[in-house]
């Protein structure tokens, strides 16, 4: 009996610990020239790598800070950034698409936004030379921005974002690595969009990585999304699970070479 009530009280303090550990994320406040923003930072250790959140087009959201709090518990100094401003939070999909496209057509802005949530990461004591950046959906747009732009980043990882960019933007050098997951069955992604951002990619002679999950569509890893695919955004579990495997292999190869 006193055997049982010692583990008892061994898994009572583990689940206590846990719950710490996943309430060490704050926010952060931050600034991109006039602009005010608002992030959610969690540090793991000083001089560790450190990983950029960026959100889908809803804005900062708890799938962003869950991301961050099992980042730091792998080691990583973790940040979800905010793209759009302090208090600036769509109330639907109909506020959201506007908005989220103002950043893709004016991708300078929105490389501007990241590279500000890598300057606030790096001042809070992640290491300048092992830096990621990682996004959802409209975030994962920003990924793939982040290493169009040239920004001071080992790696990128884009979930479920849009690939492509304006056609009249010319292809350039990409130094980053880049991770693509992306749902096989997505239906907002075209064939020929992911042709281009292939090509786009061979053109820059980048160490880039495509993967595809069978039976998932967009939105594959947020599980607000419900889990009918004939919507075209819908949660996979096997999909989100073997997608952040891929994510922590990644990180592991670009922070240790």
């Amino acid at each position: 009996m006193i055997g049982k009530i010692k583990t008892l009280i061994v898994l009572v303090m583990g689940l206590m610990s846990m719950k710490v550990a996943l309430a060490q994320g704050q926010l952060t406040k931050y600034n991109d020239g006039t602009t005010n923003l608002e992030g959610y930072l969690v540090k793991a250790k000083v001089g560790a790598p450190g990983v950029v959140i960026i959100h889908q087009w809803m804005g900062l959201s708890d799938h962003e800070k869950t991301s961050a709090n099992k980042l730091a518990e792998l080691g990583y100094n973790a940040l979800a950034a905010d793209i759009y401003g302090e208090n600036i939070r769509p109330k639907n999909t109909g506020e959201a698409a506007p908005l989220a496209g103002s950043y893709k057509k004016d991708y300078q802005l929105f490389q501007s936004r990241i590279k500000a949530a890598i300057v606030e990461l790096v001042r809070q004591g992640a290491d300048p030379k092992r830096i990621a950046v990682m996004g959802y959906c409209f975030g994962g747009t920003g990924a793939i921005e982040a290493a169009r732009g040239l920004l001071p980043v080992a790696g990128v990882i884009s979930f479920h974002g849009s690939l492509q960019k304006d056609k009249v933007r010319p292809n350039g050098a990409i130094n980053s690595k880049v991770l693509v997951l992306h749902g096989a069955d997505d239906p907002f992604e075209t064939e020929q969009e992911i042709k281009d951002f292939q090509q786009e990619m061979r053109e820059a002679k980048a160490d880039w990585e495509m993967v595809y999950y069978a039976n998932a569509v967009h939105a594959f890893t947020q599980i607000a999304a419900g889990n009918d695919n004939s919507k075209g955004a819908a949660y996979n579990e096997m999909a989100d699970k073997r997608s952040w495997e891929h994510l922590k292999l990644f990180l592991t190869e670009i922070f240790t070479n």
